[in-house]
C-alpha cells in the first residue's frame, strides 16, 4: 500500500506574512513529496510494504536508514501542516492551556523553552511539545526523527512540533532561525493542539 502526499489544509499563501507562499509550495510539493516517494521506494517489495506509517515510525531503529529518514519525514510533515492555521496564534485554549501553566509556569515560559530547543538544535531537526501521561515536556530531535521512534532520546506523544530544517524558513528568514521560531507562534492551531493533547 503506497503512501500519498496529504493536501495542505489551506492555501500556500494562507500563513503569510509569517510563512511565505513560495516556502510553503516548495516545502509541501517538493520536500514532503520527496519523503513520500522515497519511502514508497524503500518499502516496495519488502515485509514493510503493508505496514502503517505509525508502525514504521515506532520501529524506526530496526529499519533501514531510508525508511527511518523518509518515514519520519512523512509523519513529521503530515503532523506539521495540521498544527498550523491561518486563523492560528494567540494564547492556547482548553485543557492544554492549563497543562502548559502546570508544566512551565506560564505560556511565555513554555515559548521560551520551546524556542531554545528549536534554536539550539544543531543542524537540521525538530522542536516538540509532547504529552507524557498527561504532563507536557519539551525536547528536540535530529533530522527527521520524532519522539514516537524507538530510537528517540526523548519519548512523548507530540502535540506541537516545529520544523527547524533550513528548507522550512530560509527563503524568508535566511539564517535567522530565532526570527522564524518567533513568527511560528502566530500560526499555531491551538484548537488542533488541544485536540491532540486530550486524545487518549
Amino acid at each position: 500500500m503506497a503512501f500519498t502526499l496529504p493536501p495542505l489544509p489551506y492555501g500556500y499563501e494562507a500563513l503569510e506574512p509569517h510563512i511565505d507562499k513560495l516556502t510553503m509550495q516548495i516545502h509541501h510539493d517538493k520536500h514532503h513529496q520527496a519523503y513520500v516517494d522515497n519511502l514508497n521506494k524503500a518499502i516496495a517489495g519488502t515485509e514493510n510494504e503493508n505496514k502503517s506509517l505509525e508502525e514504521l515510525v515506532k520501529h524506526a531503529g530496526t529499519l533501514s536508514a531510508a525508511i527511518r529518514n523518509n518515514g519520519g519525514g512523512h509523519w513529521n510533515h503530515s503532523f506539521f501542516w495540521e498544527i498550523l492555521s491561518p486563523n492560528g496564534g494567540g494564547n492556547p485554549t482548553g485543557s492544554v492551556a492549563k497543562a502548559i501553566d502546570d508544566a512551565f509556569g506560564s505560556f511565555e515560559a513554555m515559548q521560551e523553552k520551546f524556542n531554545a530547543a528549536g534554536a539550539g538544535r544543531f543542524g537540521s531537526g525538530w522542536a516538540w511539545l509532547g504529552n507524557v501521561d498527561g504532563k507536557l515536556t519539551i525536547c528536540s530531535t535530529p533530522n527527521q526523527d520524532n519522539p514516537l521512534m524507538d530510537v528517540a532520546e526523548c519519548k512523548c506523544q507530540p502535540v506541537l512540533g516545529c520544523d527547524v530544517w533550513e528548507h522550512a524558513y530560509y527563503l524568508k528568514y535566511q539564517n535567522k532561525r530565532a526570527d522564524y521560531l518567533k513568527a511560528f507562534w502566530n500560526v499555531v492551531n491551538w484548537k488542533k493542539v488541544n485536540e491532540l493533547f486530550e486524545k487518549k
